[in-house]
């Protein structure tokens, strides 16, 4: 009623609901019959209004008169830092840490952490792994581990990732741990936990050096003058607040220490006191030794300060004389991916070819020789806009100013071609196309788009590249997989170099500063002192993976490595430079060699794997168990029983090998993943559900096991042993019955008995007889890798006279269902003396004439060596079987030790 009586109001209302409130009264009444009908109408216009504001918000980000705008408003690099002022820098001072005492210590770090999942410890982990520095990791409030090794230290530096835990040792401890770094000038690196009480002026227990906790602090610099400085460049200030409210700061009463690092209260802390905010605080301090005569670096925080983790590596090698020093050499190469790919709008312009030239001469300034890298996939020239043409022209202009590489002509995944001869064409019409434009065509280097086929490795790619383009080197970010970038690795397959490739935080697509996820903050954390950074300080050769649409639009790409080269040179004492991709596949393995040879991952468990793998493999396709060995135990029974059964299929027999494939301990090994999966059946429904491999050489392989769980992390693992004296002399027999002449020549007892100083065939012999019979050793390998679950022992003893019990037991284990009836299907022969599958209902069929040979009695003397031989081994075994919770230990092994005990 009282909008009726207010006509502005009324007139309002009418305005927003259209002509329905001018009706006559008698209407509106007609209308109101339908309850809620206007505020239904209300709603649905404000949010239509509401959608239609979205929709054009996103039309006006979008559009190309935005895009134009956003070009206009590109980030320039912004570091303060003294140095840069003119152009190209002195050469560093990096001091030399070594010293004699180097000679006395091995280059480990020991770690004593809170518990096994403390988080401290598992970053100063994860920053060991990531600079390739060995490690052992200790719980604190254990006894000590041994320290010494004959007349040399085990470890280099003593880390506590709680010093508390270094200050309270008991009394015994301490004293030895002390009298280890004394007597071999081993330095101690602690730090300072958070804790909810709040120290002021608390002294260190034992020491001269007072605390206060709980502050929060800001504008960190270090002493320029401190002897640890290696890596790490003093000079510059890290303005603003660091991160945490929990810092200890150090105040000595002792010339011993010296500050390494200082950092300023924020103001607010201090009210009305200035002078008291600004006064400097030590927040990492050097014990020089003099108190004492222990060197130690003492933290007050840990590793979130990202340049704590520059400080903790360089005190590292300074505590270890230099043992523990990382390289001060950095390569450096950024390849822009996708030039000439991209959509009309985000493709580079002239001025953008200007920006990229003028950026590279800069760059050049601080690292010489640097020229971007190019991969081009020539289809696509010529595809953008006027202006994007012209700038497709400008680059090759000016196609000598930078190194060249070819991605694919027409931008398709590798992995996606079945035939070797269109992957050739393809890549050929690329080359065709780097010719007719003045593109160098000798690099040796390529990239496959979206990293297909490189890993998990595409053959058909492999083949290609070295027929067409004489590909040596290739990088890329998927090996092992995409993450934890500081454990990309590099291998060598088919004699390509295969690099780790790193990413900087920027993408595939076209992104600009306004957008990017987290802001520019984000970009910038990890521009300075973030990840971005920390990538470069800890890898030795750094190849970057970068897109054309960054080099455009606002130039996120040259904003980013410009930047962080200006920080890099504020902060450390690095050596910048550049060279060819082939020099630095030659460098990278020349400094790790030992990552030449591949590791097999499984596709399967990897969702981003599976989707660069050949079209044509199947997670199926792979063993669900495994029979390892050893060799003489009974696996060829074993092999033959499995067979049998309806639901279990083996590989297909080699021609070299027979039914074994020796894959995983082998030359095999490098013929690849798909060579192996060749192998097995490719499923269908009348396909057996259990694959299995059996190869009897696995079993003291020394690589094996690691291979094996990088590609089969979840299969069973199946083993069989007998007692290890008669295993080594069936092996013996076994050679003598094939013709090998050294057996043939010696005697049993003089195989086994031979010295290190006997020709090299009776060598190799002796340890083919007896290595294997070592166990609990090899057991203990493949425990590292594999859960005592996924462990099944057998008695072959017991397979011999009970194969039925031994397979029925090995299918529980398996888990197959239904089970086979192997009672009706194993019968034992009286003429061969073991157990044959029954064939017809009547006959048997039995393994070949090799199996069940009888051979003469070992020799007494013999026998009683290898029992003492083996004593150890089997005592290890015992209690390896205990813990594994085996219920009885066979009686093969019961005999050989008591007999060792009588004799």
């Amino acid at each position: 009623m009282p909008l009726e009586r207010n006509g502005s109001v009324a007139s309002s209302t009418a305005a927003l609901l259209g002509p329905e409130a001018s009706l006559p009264a008698a209407a509106r009444r007609r209308l109101c019959c339908k309850p809620f009908a206007l505020k239904r109408l209300t709603y649905f216009l404000i949010a239509f209004g509401f959608l239609s504001i979205l929709l054009t918000t996103h039309y006006l980000a979008a559009s190309p008169l935005s895009l134009m705008r956003m070009r206009d408003a590109r980030p320039e690099p912004a570091i303060r830092c003294a140095v840069l002022g003119g152009g190209a820098r002195p050469p560093p001072r990096a001091p030399d840490h070594r010293s004699p005492a180097r000679l006395r210590i091995d280059p480990k770090v020991l770690v004593f952490v809170e518990t096994t999942y403390s988080r401290l410890g598992r970053e100063i982990a994860e920053l060991l792994v990531y600079n390739r520095i060995k490690y052992k990791v200790e719980v604190a409030g254990k006894s000590l581990p041994v320290l010494t090794n004959l007349d040399k230290g085990k470890y280099g530096v003593i880390v506590f990732e709680n010093l508390n835990k270094y200050l309270q040792m008991d009394k015994w401890n301490r004293e030895l741990l002390d009298k280890y770094c004394r007597e071999y000038s081993v330095g101690v690196v602690g730090f300072h936990p958070p804790s909810e009480e709040t120290l002021v002026g608390a002294q260190l227990r034992g020491f001269p050096l007072f605390i206060h906790t709980n502050l929060r602090l800001k504008d960190a610099a270090l002493n320029a003058a401190s002897p640890i400085l290696r890596l790490t460049r003093a000079g510059e200030t890290a303005w603003g607040p660091l991160p945490g409210e929990d810092w200890t700061i150090f105040s000595p009463n002792h010339s011993t220490y010296e500050p390494l690092a200082w950092a300023t209260r924020n103001p607010e802390d201090f009210p009305g006191s200035e002078e008291a905010a600004k006064s400097p605080l030590s927040t990492v301090i050097q014990d020089h030794g003099m108190f004492d005569g222990i060197q130690r670096v003492l933290f007050g925080s840990g590793l979130r300060f990202w340049l704590h983790k520059l400080l903790f590596l360089d005190s590292l090698s300074y505590l270890s004389h230099g043992q523990l020093s990382v390289s001060l050499q950095r390569y450096l190469l950024v390849d822009v991916d996708d030039i000439f790919v991209g959509e009309r709008g985000t493709r580079l312009r002239k001025d953008d070819v200007v920006a990229l030239l003028a950026t590279q001469k800069r760059i050049q300034q601080m690292v010489p020789g640097f020229k971007f890298n190019l991969g081009f996939s020539g289809k696509y020239f010529h595809h953008g806009t006027s202006e994007e043409n012209q700038g497709d022209d400008m680059l090759l202009e000016h196609a000598s100013s930078f190194m060249w590489f070819s991605h694919m002509w027409n931008h398709l995944q590798p992995h996606l071609y079945d035939n070797l001869t269109q992957l050739e064409q393809d890549m050929a019409l690329n080359k065709e196309f780097a010719k007719e434009h003045g593109i160098p065509i000798d690099s040796g280097y390529s990239i496959a788009p979206h990293h297909s086929g490189v890993y998990p490795v595409h053959e058909l790619l492999y083949e290609a590249w070295k027929r067409v383009w004489n590909i040596r080197v290739t990088a890329t970010e998927e090996y092992p997989h995409l993450r934890p970038a500081r454990l990309r690795r590099g291998f060598i397959h088919r004699n390509i170099m295969v690099l780790p490739r790193q990413t900087c935080g920027l993408f595939t697509h076209t992104i600009m500063i306004e957008r990017y996820p987290g802001g520019r903050e984000k970009l910038d954390e990890a521009i300075q002192g973030g990840e971005l950074f920390q990538t470069i300080v800890y890898n030795p050769i750094n190849i970057f993976m970068t897109h054309m649409s960054n080099y455009g639009n606002d130039r996120l790409a040259l904003y980013t490595f410009e930047s962080v080269i200006k920080f890099l040179q504020c902060w450390t004492n690095l050596h910048l430079s550049t060279a060819p991709p082939l020099q630095l596949g030659e460098r990278y393995f020349q400094l790790y060699p030992e990552e030449g040879d591949p590791v097999w991952g499984n596709p399967c468990d990897d969702l981003r794997h599976q989707r660069i793998w050949s079209r044509n493999k199947t997670c199926e396709q792979l063993p669900r168990f495994l029979v390892i060995g050893p060799q003489k135990t009974g696996t060829t029974a074993l092999y033959t029983f499995l067979s049998m059964h309806p639901d279990i299929s083996s590989n297909f027999p080699s021609p070299d090998t027979f039914e074994e494939i020796q894959f995983f301990n082998g030359k095999n090994y490098y013929r690849g993943l798909d060579w192996y999966m060749n192998y097995f059946p490719i499923p269908k429904n009348s396909t057996a559900r259990y694959l299995f491999e059996k190869s009897a050489t696995y079993f003291d392989g020394d690589l094996v096991p690691r291979r094996a769980h990088a590609l089969l992390p979840h299969a069973k693992l199946v083993t069989i042993l007998i007692s290890p004296a008669k295993r080594a002399y069936s092996w013996y027999q076994h050679t003598r019955a094939h013709g090998d002449q050294v057996a043939l020549n010696y005697s049993f007892h003089q195989v086994i008995t031979a010295s290190d100083t006997a020709p090299k065939s009776l060598r190799e012999l002796r340890n083919r007889c007896l290595n294997p019979g070592k166990y609990a050793q090899h057991l203990e390998r493949w425990l590292t890798y594999y859960a005592p679950q996924q462990l099944h022992i057998i008695d072959g003893d017991q397979l011999r006279s009970n194969p039925v019990e031994v397979m029925n037991e090995l299918q529980r284990f398996l888990k197959i269902q239904p089970p086979f009836d192997y009672s009706q299907h194993l019968r034992y022969d009286p003429k061969k003396g073991f157990f044959c599958q029954v064939i017809n209902g009547d006959h048997t069929k039995c393994l070949g004439r090799s199996k069940g040979r009888q051979y003469p009695p070992m020799e007494e003397k013999s026998y009683k060596l290898l029992q003492r031989y083996y004593l150890s081994h089997n005592t290890a075994l015992v209690k390896l079987l205990k813990r594994l919770g085996t219920r009885t230990v066979p009686q093969w092994l019961k005999d050989d030790l008591s007999d060792t005990v009588t004799a």
